[in-house]
């Protein structure tokens, strides 16, 4: 079982990547998920996914959530992206905003992200288009 976004309903495989769906999300300019937890998890932007996950799966429903086990498949998902804002910089809203003082290395980070979001909606669209 997992968790299903109470913004947009997608599945979360468990508390933590829902925190870090929610969460990213509303960095990367996404103002439902952003007011969302500004109204049930005020402070959001102040905390890691292990104090966040608590605070938002109260709100969220439990789903179905297809469980893949480590030996079928190759290990594609990883955490470097969380792990690596995290040693740039944190978490938060500020994380995003690129008038706020953050090093070299986190705004790389951000800009990388945001131009693969880009890439993928773009891509996204391209195929709905050709249906």
């Amino acid at each position: 079982m997992g968790f299903a976004c109470p913004v947009c309903e997608t599945p979360q495989s468990d508390g933590e990547h829902l925190a870090n769906h929610l969460a990213f999300a509303a960095i990367m300019g996404d103002d439902e998920h952003e007011s969302w937890l500004d109204e049930h998890a005020p402070g959001w932007d102040d905390q890691g996914p292990d104090e966040l996950a608590p605070r938002v799966t109260e709100h969220a429903l439990e789903t179905e959530y297809p469980q893949v086990f480590e030996d079928t498949v190759d290990d594609r998902h990883d955490h470097r992206l969380e792990d690596e804002l995290q040693q740039a910089g944190g978490y938060g809203r500020s994380a995003g905003n690129r008038n706020a003082e953050m090093g070299a290395e986190a705004r790389a980070i951000l800009d990388e992200a945001r131009r693969m979001t880009e890439k993928m909606r773009d891509e996204d669209g391209a195929e709905d288009e050709n249906e």
